[in-house]
């Protein structure tokens, strides 16, 4: 059976986010996410994978923050 799309709603509540961090995320194209009309569906797979990758923690440093320098 294939998993199913989860909205923005699901995936800060599956992640333990604020839905808010969810479309930051997004915005800053690290979340995998797609577009499907006007909302955002998630396939958890896709989001655990970046998670386990550490893009997270990219995610989280201010934008234009020099990577050498945290």
């Amino acid at each position: 059976m294939e998993s199913r799309w989860f909205s923005a709603e699901e995936i800060a509540r599956y992640l333990g986010v604020a839905e808010d961090t969810i479309y930051r995320w997004i915005d800053r194209r690290r979340l995998p996410a797609h577009r499907v009309g006007k909302l955002w569906k998630f396939k958890t797979e896709e989001v655990d994978d970046w998670v386990k990758s550490g893009k997270t923690d990219e995610a989280r440093r201010p934008v234009g923050r020099d990577r050498k320098n945290p």
